[in-house]
């Protein structure tokens, strides 16, 4: 099977429909996107900064919840043990999948795995990321969805739209 083309670092994301990745477990992945490992991430040891990456977790995890509530006020609520089994270093590509493990009344839970895209590794996994729609009073309000989405359906009212 030949690779997937790559994306372009930075802050690009792109949904992939299911089963079009090549590595083990990317039938699940529905939301992904790439970072690269710069000076200004790192810790003292020379590898990536934890830190750094649960902050990359959180706000691609944010964007996708945003994309698949369709409401722009999204809060992480949880987030389930973390453990490292590896780490990047400078100039490695991260990627990193998301996918929809379930829809409550007011929230989305998902699962998240990282893999360092140079050496193969996987970096971690978190199994539980939850988040929770809020309202315009702050307080969690119903989304009424069931099924993720690929379509752009459900940008949030409101939202820039081009001309």
């Amino acid at each position: 099977m030949s690779q997937p083309a790559p994306a372009s670092v930075g802050i690009d994301a792109v949904p992939e429909p299911a089963g079009s990745g090549t590595a083990p477990g990317d039938e699940e992945i529905t939301f992904r996107t790439r970072k690269w490992v710069r000076p200004e991430d790192l810790n003292a040891n020379g590898t990536l900064f934890g830190g750094s990456l649960l902050r990359w977790i959180d706000e691609e995890a944010t964007i996708y919840a945003i994309l698949q509530l369709g409401n722009h006020q999204v809060v992480t609520k949880y987030m389930s043990e973390i453990e490292f089994v590896a780490s990047a270093r400078q100039g490695d590509i991260i990627e990193m999948g998301l996918r929809a493990t379930a829809f409550g009344r007011t929230s989305l839970t998902m699962r998240a795995e990282v893999r360092n895209m140079i050496t193969r590794c996987s970096i971690l996994t978190v199994d539980r990321i939850v988040f929770v729609g809020l309202g315009a009073d702050g307080r969690p309000t119903p989304h009424g969805y069931t099924t993720i989405t690929f379509d752009r359906d459900r940008i949030p009212a409101g939202a820039a739209q081009p001309d």
